[in-house]
């Protein structure tokens, strides 16, 4: 596998439930215990080489403010948070600039704000799309979320949703949360609304559902991709992010159906097959565009089947890396 480099980002300060930061120890046991598809190919990678034959940058996480407490009730853990998507963006940068895909292993979803504050200054000139593949929209704001919890809001980071046009009634923000989030979203949106695409999103807040119809954000929902195909909707979803420079794919466990995604923080009834999520994978790194994958959310304490939700994330992991190999 040529030039990809894993990057770990344990971070769960994001999260509202606890676990998150020992997903890639789940995926590494999951590949210790996973055996090849054809035995005597020996030609076949043996997948307990993945995390031996790919280098590995770790970005240190701040998740020991979860034993000091948050008083930004409205975004928890900001400062920390802040702290990480620096991070994430220095190393990413760094990543970029050696040559190497970042293949991303992260903990709560909120580190997506910092991958793409950090392809967005790593790639200045370039028009970023987004493909996001996940149960949820992630749109929310200090100014809108229900729970505080900014791994809901990384997506807001991005679109710079940083003004009160979507505010709740009575919500009142206060000034500190107000200031680090304006210097998290930056001077400018990093991803344009048109280059914005949803898959398998199925559960919204009405405020996510206005923001995403006044914002014009498509969404393929997991209905349309199982009537239509993967193939076809990537297909759209391609040509409507043909104006973009590179494509980040983010990947949310919970996107698959709950009966698969038991381990995860926020699993949804109705989602997506594995087979239905490798196809959608398997159709948008036919683009060259590709420039960053990250894959989110795995909890093995929430995992009452062992660690199945990390050798399903896994055996997907393994097909990224050699989609990514091939193309």
């Amino acid at each position: 596998m040529k030039n990809i480099k894993i990057v770990k980002i344990m971070s769960e300060i994001g999260a509202g439930t606890r676990g998150a930061s020992l997903g890639y120890d789940a995926l590494w046991i999951a590949s210790l215990n996973a055996k090849k598809v054809n035995p005597l190919d020996e030609t076949e990678e043996d997948p307990k080489e993945f995390f031996k034959n790919l280098p590995t940058v770790e970005v240190p996480t701040e998740n020991h403010l979860l034993m000091e407490g948050t008083s930004t009730k409205f975004a928890k853990y900001i400062h920390g948070i802040q702290t990480v998507y620096n991070r994430i963006s220095n190393t990413l940068q760094d990543v970029v600039k050696n040559n190497e895909f970042p293949l991303l292993i992260s903990g709560a979803h909120s580190t997506a704000g910092g991958t793409l504050k950090g392809l967005a200054e790593a790639y200045p000139d370039k028009r970023i799309g987004v493909v996001w593949i996940d149960a949820h929209a992630d749109i929310h704001s200090p100014y809108t979320t229900p729970s505080g919890n900014v791994h809901g809001m990384p997506l807001a980071t991005a679109l710079k949703l940083d003004d009160e046009r979507f505010q709740l009634d009575n919500r009142k923000v206060d000034d500190e949360t107000k200031k680090v989030w304006s210097e998290i979203c930056g001077d400018k949106p990093r991803v344009n609304t048109e280059d914005v695409v949803y898959f398998a999103v199925r559960d919204t807040e009405i405020e996510e559902d206005e923001i995403i119809e006044q914002l014009g954000i498509r969404s393929y929902t997991v209905e349309e991709v199982r009537s239509r195909g993967p193939k076809t909707c990537v297909k759209e979803t391609l040509e409507q992010l043909k104006a973009c420079d590179l494509i980040y794919i983010s990947f949310d466990v919970d996107s698959m159906d709950s009966m698969i995604s038991k381990g995860t923080g926020t699993p949804v009834l109705n989602g997506l097959t594995q087979v239905e999520a490798e196809k959608v994978i398997y159709y948008l790194f036919e683009s060259e565009k590709i420039a960053c994958f990250e894959m989110v959310e795995i909890n093995p304490t929430l995992d009452n089947e062992c660690n199945t939700m990390a050798e399903t994330a896994f055996s997907i992991l393994q097909k990224v890396a050699k989609m990514k190999d091939q193309a």
